[in-house]
């Protein structure tokens, strides 16, 4: 992540909601457990779940927002991303009204690489990184059943979700029996 503050207040860490930076390897489940807490909390306005920016389109895996490469960099130049990211040849965003809620109180959830958490942990007040994981051999299916080309090799996918062996996360939810299960965890997390 690059961020660069372009006034005193934007030095500050930005407070006093929180940001629940959502993580995990490839396979574990991230959108359908995020996709299921936004349904369930559609009517709370103290809670956002902000569409990522992905300079790749959009398919049935994958909720966000599309920008071609130098259109998403135009963008993160002019400041319009809160976050924003490079991984596995793509870009990623999270635009800049996410800023907006966590000064208004409000607890912002959304799915972010793990590279990003220490940065994200300087710039706003309160950060919490949930890792959602699952067993390798359930990974390893749901991997081979969701072919996206822009993925790349599924031997290279799986191998990627090694590094998040020895991840630091502050709460951890394994997504291995329903998805009901998974999003209730979130939930707790969040309403918490």
């Amino acid at each position: 992540m690059t961020f660069a503050p372009t006034s005193a207040a934007d030095a500050a860490p930005v407070g006093p909601g929180r940001f629940l930076l959502v993580v995990g390897p490839s396979g574990a489940g991230k959108d359908t457990v995020l996709t299921g807490a936004r349904l369930r909390l559609a009517g709370d306005p103290t809670v956002h779940f902000p569409r990522r920016v992905v300079t790749r389109a959009v398919s049935e895996t994958e909720d966000h927002d599309t920008l071609a490469g130098d259109a998403f960099d135009a963008a993160a130049e002019s400041g319009s991303f809160a976050l924003w990211w490079s991984a596995h040849g793509l870009k990623y965003g999270i635009p800049r009204a996410a800023d907006d809620s966590i000064r208004a109180g409000h607890t912002v959830v959304c799915n972010v690489s793990r590279a990003i958490i220490a940065d994200a942990r300087v710039r706003y007040a309160r950060v919490e990184a949930v890792l959602i994981t699952a067993p390798a051999e359930i990974l390893a299916a749901r991997l081979a059943g969701r072919a996206r080309e822009s993925d790349g090799r599924l031997e290279d996918r799986i191998k990627r979700n090694d590094v998040y062996a020895n991840f630091q996360a502050d709460h951890i939810i394994q997504n291995a029996g329903p998805p009901e299960d998974a999003i209730q965890a979130l939930l707790d997390i969040i309403r918490a």
